[in-house]
């Protein structure tokens, strides 16, 4: 399954600057697993040393939270957008 990663601008620089990229994956797991192949470092930026979404990280799969879904285990049909977005913060 072929799915399309947004990428947001302060991760741009492990994407060639490229804000969008396809990547193979049928999981959200997969996908991103599959998107630090591609684009070495992306593993380190999302992923904490458990292997758990960094808790700042936000990641979408056709505008749900994968949070609220299936984690990193919900499924990602075939033209899926995955979005990742980090979260803001301020006062």
């Amino acid at each position: 399954m072929t799915a399309l990663v947004r990428v947001p601008t302060q991760l741009r620089s492990l994407s060639g600057g490229q804000g969008e990229v396809k990547v193979d994956g049928d999981t959200v797991g997969a996908v991103l697993a599959a998107l630090d192949e591609t684009h070495p470092g992306f593993r380190g930026r999302l992923f904490d040393d458990s292997g758990r979404l960094r808790r700042f990280v936000n990641v979408f799969v056709a505008d749900e939270d994968v949070r609220f879904l299936q984690g990193l285990d919900t499924p990602v049909a075939e033209g899926q957008t995955v979005s990742i977005v980090p979260a803001v913060a301020g006062g």
